[in-house]
């Protein structure tokens, strides 16, 4: 009998900037699944955001690569933008392409499951992958059930993690106040944010 393929976590987002929930959520898919790896992913343009308020998307690679420095389970993967995909499942095909002798699981939050309908190609997105779910303060656990049960439940995991209420954009929005960030980002990338003036 062939052995198992190792599976390879997707943790796709905008990064801007990568938080502390970020790091437990993938660190949690590591230990329930028995990940080899997870793949940070930044967006190449995110799409709920405006031309004019994206950090660029080399700045928010970088701050990936910072966030999981020192944590070998964890890799930033620059696909997306090197690629300029749009879509999630584009970004799969990719990603099962480059990584053919491993099994794909896409990190995501709960409202991405609940809104997963109105995805590009959903049903082809969970041909290529199995899906695995943190839950998002204010979901309801119902919801979420219910949604991973009409996808398949044997495709969606729903992780048993800490729902950390955590945006990027309230970080954003303390920094341009002057407030402090410590404990809510990696360290590595709260020094970068300070140094570059980030976000000012």
């Amino acid at each position: 009998m062939a052995a198992a393929q190792p599976r390879l976590g997707v943790l796709g987002g905008s990064f801007d900037p990568p938080h502390v929930a970020h790091l437990a959520i993938a660190s949690e898919a590591c230990h329930a699944l028995g990940l080899a790896r997870v793949l940070f992913v930044p967006a190449a343009a995110p799409p709920h955001k405006g031309t004019d308020e994206r950090t660029p998307a080399d700045i928010r690679l970088e701050m990936a690569s910072l966030a999981i420095d020192d944590d070998l389970r964890l890799t930033a993967s620059g696909i997306e933008i090197e690629r300029s995909l749009v879509y999630t499942v584009d970004v799969l095909r990719a990603l099962g392409a480059r990584y053919a002798d491993h099994t794909l699981v896409f990190i995501m939050g709960s409202d991405s499951l609940l809104q997963l309908e109105t995805w590009h190609a959903p049903d082809e997105l969970l041909s290529l992958c199995t899906l695995a779910v943190a839950p998002r303060p204010g979901d309801s656990p119902e919801a979420i059930a219910a949604a991973a049960a009409r996808w398949g439940g044997r495709r969606v995991t729903l992780l048993d993690v800490p729902a950390l209420d955590v945006a990027s954009s309230d970080i954003r929005e303390r920094v341009a106040r002057h407030r402090p960030i410590r404990y809510l980002v990696p360290h590595r990338v709260e020094q970068y944010i300070l140094e570059t003036g980030l976000y000012r």
